[in-house]
């Protein structure tokens, strides 16, 4: 069986190359695609083919994709033009009839979240696609706050406009396993599953558990959106990347990423990194 990883240069991507390597994967059986020649060339040294891929470029997918059976879409980072990227890759799996698992947002098809309408069309495309599929729906990772944790360890602050709202964030080694698990398995197949950390926190414990490791109090800053967008700005932040910032504080406000039932831990068979030893690996303590 040949998998094919897109965006294996990224964070995320690079995770499921490994876990698929130390679950006995043949090397030579998965191919890492992504646009960063440097990061390609230091995965070829594990043994996996490379390929490059550009979602822009239909002819660089065409090209990976040939013999694969399974695809792993891992979706874009350039907010806005996403669902047309990843409608390309959709077009290109189904010229191999492979089968995709796509990395999409919580609730993808429901939420009011701000990432959720290109996940929401792209979910579209994958139904009428005539393609056998699987939809991992990722809560947010835990890396996202890896500067407001080094901040809040320096300044003795954290700023949000979060509120009380909660996260079931887990780590992009957490679902970069389930991933390698659910490619390597029928046993998901045509599922859509939410996917969080098991232990949902919020910008309190956030604080707590920096001061507690870091040895220095931290204290929570909790502004409305709109002193949000206005602090970001005044940091240096360009208006559309502070409104983007803010609007997602109000979607964790909103608990549009409170909930986890479990489902991570369950398919990889422990729990989910706790804040706490994330935290502490970060800062060294």
């Amino acid at each position: 069986m040949t998998i094919v990883i897109t965006g294996a240069t990224g964070h995320l991507g690079r995770r499921v190359v490994e876990q698929l390597l130390a679950r006995g994967v043949e090397p030579s059986t998965v191919v890492a695609g992504g646009r960063n020649e440097a990061a390609l060339a230091e995965l070829a040294t594990h043994g996996v083919r490379t390929a490059r891929v550009d979602y822009a470029d239909p002819s660089t997918l065409d090209a990976a994709f040939a013999g694969a059976e399974k695809i792993l879409l891992i979706s874009g980072n350039e907010v806005g033009r996403r669902s047309v990227q990843h409608k390309a890759v959709i077009d290109a799996a189904r010229k191999v009839d492979a089968e995709l698992v796509y990395t999409s947002a919580p609730k993808a098809s429901t939420s009011d979240l701000v990432l959720a309408p290109e996940h929401k069309a792209t979910e579209g495309l994958l139904e009428g696609s005539g393609l056998t599929y699987t939809v991992l729906r990722n809560n947010w990772y835990t890396e996202n706050y890896d500067d407001t944790i080094r901040q809040a360890a320096s300044t003795g602050t954290i700023l949000t406009s979060a509120g009380s709202g909660r996260i079931a964030s887990a780590t992009r080694g957490d679902y970069a396993e389930a991933a390698a698990v659910v490619l390597l398995s029928d046993q998901y197949t045509g599922e859509i599953l939410e996917l969080g950390g098991d232990e949902p926190w919020n910008a309190d414990e956030l604080a707590a558990t920096v001061s507690e490791l870091a040895g220095t109090p931290v204290t929570v800053n909790n502004v409305s959106t709109d002193e949000h967008v206005a602090a970001l700005t005044g940091l240096g932040v360009d208006e559309g990347s502070a409104g983007f910032a803010a609007a997602l504080d109000a979607n964790i406000a909103a608990g549009l990423l409170a909930e986890s039932d479990g489902t991570l831990s369950r398919i990889i068979g422990r729990p989910t990194t706790p804040l706490k030893q994330y935290v502490g690996e970060l800062l060294g303590a």
